[in-house]
């Protein structure tokens, strides 16, 4: 018997305990310091050369967005809005785009909800692949006056930031805090947001990292300011059930996380 135990207990030792995770390194130039971590296991993690994104077969869009954004990217001419399907993705596992029998057919009219980008397209003008932001993989249904008012805004911000900095990092996703109304004409099982998150990352040549987080609600007026979205990046973490810079030591994710960071926001946003 107490051979058995012993055999047991060192069995145990090479089995995952609950406290254990293996999060697979993945490298990408969208990262800093760690993707968002705490996607379901049937997510579709796609790598794109100007975003990188998990993509929900349930919700049918993606649980998060992260994209780098330098200079040459967001200077160039404007580009329209040619929504495509998501390629790599099955077309049960997606949105679809067609203006005819599309998903969002109506949304606008019926549920004041237009196809909102997480990564925007504006900020893409200039690379040569500014079409894969059309994408229905990277497309949102997001109120009117959120789309057009706030969150335009805020991803106005962020480019400008980039004009300062040169190089900034972005991390966006939504958030199903509530039931919302479905999209009027879609012919597929979906969840629609009741809001969105953002993070945006700065990191200099000594790796110091500034960083501010926001939340928007669905129903935030076109007026909303800004900086009252303004929230820890582990309130974030809270209400998306993410984690993330989860590749930095603890002691530097938790000083970073938990600062609201109220001066840098002020002056950017």
């Amino acid at each position: 018997m107490r051979t058995v135990l012993m055999i047991l207990f060192f069995v145990s030792l090479l089995l995952p305990t609950a406290n254990s995770q293996h999060r697979p390194e993945i490298h990408c130039k969208h990262f800093l310091h760690g993707y968002p971590y705490g996607t379901p296991p049937t997510n579709d993690l796609i790598i794109r050369s100007i975003y990188a994104l998990s993509s929900n077969d349930s919700t049918k869009l993606a649980d998060w967005v992260a994209y780098r954004l330098d200079r040459d990217i967001i200077s160039g001419p404007q580009r329209t809005r040619n929504w495509a399907p998501a390629p790599w993705l099955d077309e049960s596992e997606t949105l679809e785009p067609s203006p005819r029998h599309g998903d969002y057919k109506d949304a606008y009219g019926i549920i004041s909800t237009d196809r909102g980008h997480q990564a925007p397209l504006g900020s893409f003008d200039g690379s040569e692949d500014w079409y894969q932001t059309n994408y229905l993989s990277n497309i949102t249904p997001q109120k009117s006056p959120l789309n057009r008012g706030p969150w335009s805004l805020l991803e106005a911000k962020v480019r400008d930031m980039v004009e300062i900095y040169g190089v900034i990092y972005v991390m966006t996703g939504p958030l199903y805090e509530r039931e919302m109304p479905s999209l009027p004409n879609a012919d597929e099982v979906h969840l629609v947001p009741s809001g969105y998150w953002k993070i945006v990352l700065y990191s200099d040549e000594s790796d110091y990292i500034q960083s501010s987080a926001f939340i928007l609600d669905q129903e935030s007026p076109s007026s909303f300011p800004i900086l009252d979205a303004l929230v820890t990046i582990d309130e974030v973490e809270r209400r998306s059930g993410l984690d993330f810079l989860w590749e930095l030591p603890d002691a530097v994710e938790d000083a970073i996380e938990s600062n609201l960071n109220m001066e840098w926001a002020e002056a950017h946003f």
